[in-house]
């Protein structure tokens, strides 16, 4: 696997983001997940910094985006091919961030039933800090990881 920046522009980025978006979507049983909507102007628009992997066949099999402050980086989209689960990829995105966060505070949030996403954010040592409820029965959680140098994330 390599990880390397891309753009919004990326080719297949907007068909992996929904493909991992329908199976958060079936993981937390509703559909308003705002990226899984989202058309590729609207992915273009977001004031987002991206890292994709890629595949041994050069195949974008992950990708993650986030923003960023001088105090600290909001992972705003993991995204893995449903394809390619449990091979390490979401976990190596993460890290990569992490690692790029420096000092910095990385915050995250997930659909409140995403188990398999909160397993990896808790791992990775992230704080569960609340839920919030953004429209009437979706529930998701914030996480919360402090200092994030690449040598203390497990």
């Amino acid at each position: 696997m390599r990880i390397s920046e891309i753009s919004a522009d990326q080719p297949g980025l907007i068909d992996l983001q929904h493909a991992a978006y329908r199976v958060e979507a079936e993981i937390i049983g509703d559909d308003r997940i705002p990226p899984l909507h989202e058309t590729s102007e609207e992915l273009r628009a977001q004031p987002l910094t991206w890292l994709g992997a890629f595949d041994d066949d050069g195949e974008l099999a992950g990708a993650v985006a986030w923003e960023e402050t001088a105090g600290e980086i909001d992972l705003n989209r993991l995204m893995v091919h449903p394809g390619a689960h449990r091979r390490g990829i979401g976990r190596a995105l993460v890290k990569e961030v992490m690692a790029r966060a420096g000092e910095r505070r990385v915050a995250v949030s997930t659909g409140r039933d995403n188990k398999p996403a909160r397993m990896l954010y808790e791992r990775l040592g992230f704080t569960l800090t609340g839920e919030a409820e953004p429209v009437p029965g979706l529930w998701v959680v914030h996480y919360l990881r402090s200092r994030c140098l690449s040598t203390d994330a497990g």
